[in-house]
């Protein structure tokens, strides 16, 4: 990894956007990196769109603002495609959307069908960020594991960790 990387995640209140980015930045930390993550919403209610950030460097972050032009667009609901523009700003190329039908220009993984069978739960930002870090190596499967399992100790960590990992595998 060279230069900071900056990822924006969309998803809808409760999918847990935040709880993903922050889990994302203490994995990251944990493989030596600097890192930041949080969120940005409002009086909201639940199943309203959200985004939360994460910066990733090897250097000290100094930028304290939202990420306008993300490297990385996380969608954990693909129907916010239809709501929201997920691309905009975007200074690279890469989509990881969480979807069971193809969609041209995104990397595509049904996050929903793997949650359903590790969790329990079509709860997919644990299961996304192992498409994003098979996307992008800004972490490595064993820190977010590691952080998963701080976040959500015993069996829901487990589980999360599972799906994790099943989504990292199914990456191609």
């Amino acid at each position: 990894m060279t230069g900071m990387i900056q990822v924006r995640i969309h998803g809808r209140g409760g999918q847990g956007a935040i709880t993903a980015a922050e889990v994302l930045a203490t994995a990251a930390f944990k493989d030596g990196k600097y890192a930041q993550a949080f969120g940005k919403f409002g009086p909201e209610r639940r199943g309203a769109p959200v985004e939360s950030y994460v910066r990733i460097s090897e250097e000290p972050i100094s930028i304290m603002q939202h990420v306008y032009d993300p490297d990385i667009v996380v969608v954990l609901e693909p129907g916010l495609m239809d709501v929201i523009d997920v691309r905009a700003g975007m200074k690279g190329d890469k989509v990881i959307l969480n979807t069971d039908t193809p969609c041209e220009g995104c990397v595509n993984i049904d996050a929903n069908c793997i949650a359903m069978d590790a969790i329990g739960k079509a709860i997919v930002n644990t299961a996304m960020l192992g498409a994003l870090i098979k996307v992008t190596g800004i972490a490595t499967v064993d820190s977010v594991a590691e952080a998963i399992m701080e976040r959500f100790p015993g069996p829901v960590g487990e589980k999360n960790v599972a799906a994790m990992k099943k989504t990292y595998e199914a990456v191609q």
